[in-house]
């Protein structure tokens, strides 16, 4: 599958959590929201996988088992995309994704503890 389609796939659940959550007091967000997703969604079909963008999301390990995962932070991204500020397009919103993705990658691991047994250690007299 194209990785492409993967993102497309990933934002239009996205887009359809924000239709189903009308609220006459949200002044428009959610649909505003929606469309913004829905938006991406469709410029993102239209890229091509060689894309600097997907490329960078791509290296940032984003395409794992044939599915998108933008990470943690990509995927709060995502669920406040145009919710607060209708201001940027598609190409911002896969650009932040990989700026997430990236940053995700500089995380430093946490390495495991030695193991503290005394069973595992040779005995001094061995």
């Amino acid at each position: 599958m194209l990785r492409t389609c993967m993102i497309a796939d990933y934002l239009r659940p996205y887009a359809q959590w924000r239709i189903n959550r009308p609220d006459p007091c949200d002044d428009g967000r959610n649909a505003r929201a929606a469309i913004g997703l829905i938006d991406a969604a469709a410029y993102v079909t239209g890229l091509d996988d060689s894309e600097r963008v997907i490329v960078r999301m791509a290296i940032a390990g984003c395409f794992t088992l044939g599915r998108f995962n933008p990470g943690a932070e990509g995927e709060k991204v995502i669920r406040f995309w145009h919710y607060d500020d209708a201001s940027g397009g598609p190409a911002d919103l896969l650009r932040t994704l990989a700026d997430c993705a990236e940053r995700g990658l500089r995380t430093p691991v946490p390495r495991p503890r030695e193991a503290q047994s005394t069973l595992a250690r040779p005995s001094a007299s061995g």
